[in-house]
């Protein structure tokens, strides 16, 4: 993990933390509310033990939080995580700074917050549709020019991070930190950006995108996820490296609820927090204590209120082990630099 100067201090419920002294090495017990942590370090301290719940809120960004107050009617809590897409149709692209806000306020009122891109290929304009946009497919040679420095749509896909950056930027003045998914389902062949596996394929954008956010743009609030999904077991051909990633997530549509998949995924995350990175049907609270890794999930948006009952949702939020916002600690941003 890349060197962070993002501390947050959050108030834990037990009553003291053991530290290792960095000179001595020796343990300290110092008060659980002095102790600066970060959200991935929250993430691993409820691993085995909590699991954060959380929702999508996808289109329209004019309503950025849709879904989440859709699903405190229900239940009458809020999830542990929003999450919010840049999008691509002209509406929402309009609208993005509406959706930036929602996760400044989702963050100032406790929620964990993430941020993810459906967006255009560089060398299309941001506003674009579905089949032919974000579902489309460069040659071998384009894809080449694209994560090779001073190529053609590598220099495109540079402005586009330039703008994306000022979103970044704002998050950062305010003190929020958020998990960012810059290229979900990285296995996923039918988005522009997926289905590359090699040194030079899908893993290569995404070094080439944190290395441009984090060293040109100076941006220190990211918590980078790595994300799969639940079609093919050749995880090493994504690997972006262990540097570059903080979380591991992995999207679920198919069969990867079944215990080989968790058995296949925990070797390969070692000790970094992972996470149900979207799901359309929700894991049963049996299964979050059979795989008890799992540190957190998150339901897509509508699919959450159609492959779900009413009675299924409830029973999920309703165990023991599901952290909703009011159960998280409260996390300080006055530790943020520019």
């Amino acid at each position: 993990m890349l060197k962070r100067t993002f501390l947050l201090t959050v108030t834990l419920t037990a009553a003291t933390i053991s530290m290792a002294n960095p000179i001595d090495g020796k343990t300290a017990v110092l008060p659980a509310a002095t102790r600066p942590i970060t959200v991935v370090d929250y993430l691993k301290s409820i691993s085995g033990r909590k699991v954060i719940s959380g929702i999508h809120n996808r289109e329209p960004n004019s309503r950025p939080s849709l879904q989440t107050d859709q699903l405190y009617r229900l239940i009458g809590k809020y999830p542990a995580l929003w999450s919010g897409d840049f999008l691509f149709k002209d509406d929402d692209i309009n609208s993005r700074w509406a959706m930036i806000y929602e996760c400044k306020n989702q963050w100032d009122h406790g929620s964990i917050v993430q941020l993810m891109m459906h967006v255009a290929p560089p060398h299309q304009a941001e506003a674009t549709v579905w089949d032919g946009g974000v579902l489309s497919h460069y040659t071998d040679a384009e894809w080449e020019d694209l994560v090779t420095d001073g190529g053609h749509l590598n220099t495109l896909w540079k402005r586009r991070l330039d703008e994306y950056s000022k979103y970044f930027r704002f998050l950062q003045q305010n003190r929020v930190q958020f998990l960012f998914r810059p290229f979900h389902e990285m296995n996923q062949g039918k988005f522009w950006w997926g289905g590359r596996p090699g040194p030079r394929g899908t893993a290569k954008l995404y070094q080439l995108t944190h290395d441009y956010l984090t060293k040109e743009k100076g941006l220190h609030n990211i918590i980078w996820v790595w994300d799969m999904q639940d079609m093919s077991r050749d995880f090493a051909d994504y690997d972006p490296g262990r540097k570059y990633w903080d979380v591991f997530g992995f999207d679920i549509y198919a069969n990867g609820y079944r215990k080989e998949w968790y058995d296949y995924i925990v070797p390969i995350t070692g000790d970094r927090p992972i996470i149900i990175g979207e799901c359309s049907v929700l894991p049963s609270a049996s299964l979050l204590r059979d795989q008890p890794r799992w540190c957190g999930f998150m339901s897509w948006a509508e699919l959450t209120f159609t492959e779900n009952t009413v009675e299924e949702i409830r029973a999920l939020y309703a165990d023991d082990r599901v952290v909703t916002r009011d159960e998280l600690p409260v996390f300080s941003r006055s530790a943020v630099s520019e």
